[in-house]
């Protein structure tokens, strides 16, 4: 069964240095990423050890950067019709960054900022209509495991993905000043939250949280390899552990895992 609308489908590491990107995040999460790029074009693919792919890796060149591009991680939810996907969500407040475009074998993308400003693509694949991605997944080491959007508006962005992408919002944790921490649902699935900005944080964007084996293994991994920990490890709900983190290169993102090999 195809992927359906909402669904993540897809995530990239926009990076300036692919090569350290590559030494970082093997180590930290266990992927082999591509040491070099299958052809002219700077994008290599993020391996997971079980034989699939977690995403890919594209080359942040200085004409990216003068317009404006940053170091950071992106998500690619799954729509029906790109062009008219876009049209709803500009017509919603929205924002179009990269108008349609259709990349031959690959699909057809966009990238948008969504009411509050976070961008991210959306994508119509090409291939076989049952092909389904495995990005995303709930519980397993070497897939991004948790989505989670720090908005300027959080009551906002939960309307706007709910309202097109068939998502739900049920249950929240409260964060005292900084508001509540909403969950969202995709059908049955919790793929992650919706909050306010922290403090220090002036714009709205998600952060993806990557399934470790072993949060300590992956933390030594961070501070050895150049990245910085922000926030955690902290014991999140079930008895796993979460941090937040930037990579050496500048791009944001999440980790979490058990510890010492237990379970949640």
């Amino acid at each position: 069964m195809a992927n359906s609308t909402g669904s993540f489908i897809w995530y990239e590491l926009m990076t300036p240095d692919p090569d350290g990107a590559k030494a970082f995040y093997d180590a930290v999460v266990g992927w082999d990423i591509e040491p070099k790029p299958a052809g002219e074009f700077d994008y290599r693919m993020i391996r997971r050890g079980d034989g699939g792919n977690a995403g890919g890796v594209l080359r942040l060149d200085p004409a990216m950067a003068e317009h404006g591009a940053t170091p950071s991680w992106l998500g690619y939810l799954s729509v029906e019709d790109v062009d008219r996907a876009v049209a709803d969500a500009v017509a919603d407040g929205a924002a179009t960054l990269m108008p349609p475009w259709s990349a031959p074998g690959v699909g057809r993308m966009a990238m948008i900022a969504d009411p509050t400003g976070a961008p991210l693509y959306l994508m119509k694949p090409d291939g076989p209509a049952d092909a389904t991605s495995d990005v995303f997944s709930v519980d397993q080491p070497q897939h991004v495991r948790w989505n989670e959007l720090g908005s300027a508006d959080a009551e906002r962005a939960v309307a706007f993905y709910t309202r097109h992408f068939g998502w739900t919002q049920q249950g929240s944790m409260p964060m005292g000043e900084y508001g509540d921490y909403r969950f969202i649902q995709h059908g049955e699935t919790g793929i992650g939250a919706m909050m306010g900005l922290m403090p220090g944080v002036t714009r709205s964007a998600w952060t993806y949280y990557l399934g470790v084996d072993d949060i300590d293994r992956a933390t030594a991994a961070v501070n050895a390899g150049g990245g910085k920990v922000l926030m955690g490890p902290h014991q999140i709900p079930g008895g796993e552990f979460s941090l937040t983190g930037i990579d050496p290169q500048g791009a944001a993102f999440g980790l979490v895992g058990p510890r010492h090999g237990e379970t949640a």
